[in-house]
């Protein structure tokens, strides 16, 4: 049950995500993208560059920021999903692409683009 609730929560905010990233110009390609490697919350594409975005959630600051939740094993883990999203869609590793962040509370969001390297 706590993790239903949880999951429509982190629903929520990963679509409130995805508006703000449109509304700064990206193309939402792909939610919740699943492989047996992992999970990445949002792939986009904005001026040519695929955009392939960790979002996290926190209640308050008592629960620390939650741009330090995407530690260096979730990043290698994004970047693998990354790299397996390429391969399945065809597209080559030369493909331009980012690795974003998006943290949010209840009433901030940050977005930290290139927020870590990778491909």
């Amino acid at each position: 049950m706590i993790y239903q609730n949880n999951r429509r929560i982190g629903t929520g905010y990963e679509t409130r995500a995805a508006l703000f990233l449109e509304e700064a110009g990206c193309r939402i390609l792909e939610r919740n993208y699943r492989c047996r490697l992992g999970e990445i919350d949002l792939i986009a594409e904005q001026d040519g560059v695929l955009v392939f975005v960790e979002v996290k959630f926190r209640e308050g600051s008592g629960a620390g920021d939650p741009l330090e939740a995407v530690g260096v094993r979730k990043q290698q883990t994004i970047y693998r999903v990354a790299q397996q999203y390429l391969l399945s869609h065809g597209l080559s590793e030369e493909t331009p692409c980012r690795f974003d962040v998006i943290g949010m509370t209840r009433e901030t969001v940050r977005h930290i683009e290139n927020a870590f390297g990778g491909m």
